[in-house]
């Protein structure tokens, strides 16, 4: 089911509706049932982290927030086992995930307090992502960051403005 599930998330970016990419959320839905954390932690991590980055897709076509938040969620109980000492590389990479859901959601919402939670979880990549053991991922996660926080500059001026500072 989660081979099921990567092959339906690829042909479903390739398409411009959701169908398909629904399904691969059924499956990963249907290969947590015998990918348990307490059977195979790491495995049904990486099934967590697989389904946050569908729903993220399939939330980014979509225009409210519901799926994007179960994007964060998948993440999160990725990270539960897909820890910075157990996996670092895999952890970083989540955290990038979470990042990006995140700034998906920040950009939807008013305010800054889902952008922030976006920063901080593209600086705890960066704890792990360096520049000279990957700098492909360093590369990608700085300029996600830089984004964020130029965003966030903007809102805090246009509410200064807007409150007569």
């Amino acid at each position: 089911q989660n081979n099921l599930g990567n092959t339906l998330q690829i042909l479903g970016e390739r398409e411009s509706g959701t169908e398909t990419l629904t399904k691969s959320v059924d499956a990963y839905r249907e290969a947590l049932k015998e990918r348990t954390r307490e059977r195979v932690p790491l495995e049904w991590a990486a099934t967590q982290n697989n389904l946050g980055n569908t729903l993220q897709i399939l939330g980014e076509r979509e225009s409210g927030t519901e799926t994007l938040t179960k994007s964060v969620d998948a993440y999160r109980e990725a990270l539960k086992e897909r820890t910075r000492e157990r996996v670092p590389l895999e952890w970083a990479a989540t955290q990038n995930n979470l990042g990006n859901t995140l700034q998906i959601l920040g950009e939807r919402e008013s305010g800054t307090g889902t952008l922030t939670k976006a920063v901080d979880a593209y600086r705890e990549a960066l704890t792990v992502f360096d520049q000279e053991r990957s700098p492909n991922y360093w590369q990608v996660t700085h300029r996600n960051l830089d984004k964020v926080l130029a965003l966030i500059a903007e809102r805090q001026e246009q509410s200064g403005a807007s409150s007569g500072k």
